[in-house]
């Protein structure tokens, strides 16, 4: 947090000179003393940040594979003269705890073609799925995985 509150300083005074940085870094440091006096913060709540950033970052590559997977099945599903898709609507549970990790796997599932999540009651989702095919083990998806690992991250 400290090195955010420091760039934010530098970023605002729109130019970089000793002056300037010396005293961003007083600054930074009364702010983060602050935080971490008055606010319930520390630096252990720094290093899980950055540990959960980076498993995010992760977690936003795999969501633009997927939805370029989903892609990929919707144009072959709807291109397709023989096949005829069969909608599906799935309802399922998840273990997710945080109301943050289970809104974002809501909307990972509206990004990724093909899926529309219907609504999101506490821990119940119901998902409107194209095809059946696509409805297949939404419930223990990568997405489910990867936001029980930014969960359980201490």
């Amino acid at each position: 947090m400290f090195v955010i509150f420091f760039l934010i300083w530098i970023i605002f005074n729109g130019q970089f000179t000793p002056e300037i940085a010396a005293f961003g870094l007083v600054i930074a440091g009364a702010m983060y003393w602050f935080i971490c006096k008055f606010m319930d913060y520390s630096p252990r709540s720094d290093l899980v940040m950055c540990k959960r950033f980076f498993l995010l970052l992760h977690y936003i590559w795999v969501l633009l594979k997927e939805i370029i997977k989903a892609n990929a099945a919707v144009f072959r599903i709807i291109y397709s003269a023989r096949y005829e898709p069969e909608p599906a609507v799935v309802h399922f549970t998840t273990t997710l705890r945080s109301e943050f990790t289970r809104v974002l796997l809501a909307n990972s599932i509206t990004l990724t073609p093909g899926t529309i999540t219907v609504s999101l009651k506490d821990d119940e989702y119901v998902v409107h799925c194209l095809d059946k095919e696509l409805a297949r083990g939404i419930d223990s998806s990568v997405f489910v995985r990867l936001l029980e690992r930014i969960e359980n991250v201490k």
